[in-house]
């Protein structure tokens, strides 16, 4: 079983290098971080807590930008995005800036992506949140072609380009693209376009045991699964091994750099026992 982290990176917390550093330092495989480019101060879409919306969503650093200093203080530590609103982005940048991260990562990169739920922030972004999951689909499949191709091009509904040359093309002979969400949508999507899945800490072993083996038998080849957002440093480890869990992502909450060590020294306790 392997043990990263997940976390919101904000300018109100640990800089991005000191977390990576410390990250590797304690022996955890990997950095998960999330990504919102703002969020719209009339909203209509609940947040999905149940309460008010906490400030670290509106003030996320670029994923790409954090993990790129932590690239540049780690050599191990495995970088993900936990997850890229692909659907908020252009999908030319995206590609060139996840093909970056693989390199100066010197191939450390992971493109965790998901649908969204936010509708008022897509909607800033020019996105219609009807179509998101058509969008993404899309998305994924043009950024292969750049990544891939010497001169990609795409036409579809959503994404439409002619030939192209776009470098630099990632150091992994594929850089893994990791599929948030639980929905039929999600996995579809995982068995059609991804590398990997991340469902949520809120599934229980034997429910996600099932799904698991579902969603290998229709794509027809073992595909790695990452437990996303784990907060409960008391959670049967064991159990989700069992049920074809490969990866466990702790969450980190986001403390200024003091508090964040502490926090961390905790967890890798949990990582000894």
């Amino acid at each position: 079983m392997k043990i990263g982290l997940s976390t919101f990176i904000t300018d109100e917390g640990i800089r991005p290098a000191d977390l990576g550093r410390a990250a590797e330092e304690r022996g955890f495989d990997s950095l998960f971080i999330a990504e919102h480019s703002h969020i719209p101060v009339r909203e209509e879409t609940p947040y999905p807590g149940g309460t008010e919306l906490p400030r670290i969503y509106y003030r996320t650093l670029d994923p790409f930008v954090a993990l790129s200093a932590i690239a540049s203080v780690t050599e191990k530590l495995l970088l993900g995005t936990g997850i890229a609103l692909v659907i908020q982005r252009d999908t030319i940048h995206t590609a060139k800036e996840a093909a970056s991260l693989d390199l100066v990562s010197n191939g450390r990169a992971v493109l965790g992506v998901g649908a969204g739920w936010k509708r008022e922030e897509m909607r800033n972004h020019g996105t219609d949140p009807r179509t998101r999951g058509a969008l993404l689909d899309e998305q994924l499949r043009a950024i292969r072609e750049i990544w891939t191709k010497e001169q990609a091009e795409f036409h579809g509904k959503h994404v439409n380009f002619d030939p192209i040359y776009a470098w630099p093309k990632p150091v992994q002979p594929t850089l893994p693209i990791y599929i948030g969400g639980e929905g039929e949508a999600a996995q579809r999507r995982v068995v059609e376009l991804g590398d990997g899945w991340m469902p949520s800490a809120s599934r229980q072993p034997t429910d996600l045991a099932e799904t698991i083996k579902s969603l290998r038998d229709r794509a027809g080849r073992h595909i790695p699964v990452t437990l996303f957002g784990v907060s409960d440093l008391g959670v049967d480890l064991d159990a989700y091994e069992a049920a074809g869990v490969e990866r466990v992502l702790f969450f980190l909450p986001t403390q200024p750099r003091s508090e964040s060590l502490q926090t961390l020294d905790t967890f890798a306790a949990r990582i000894t026992r």
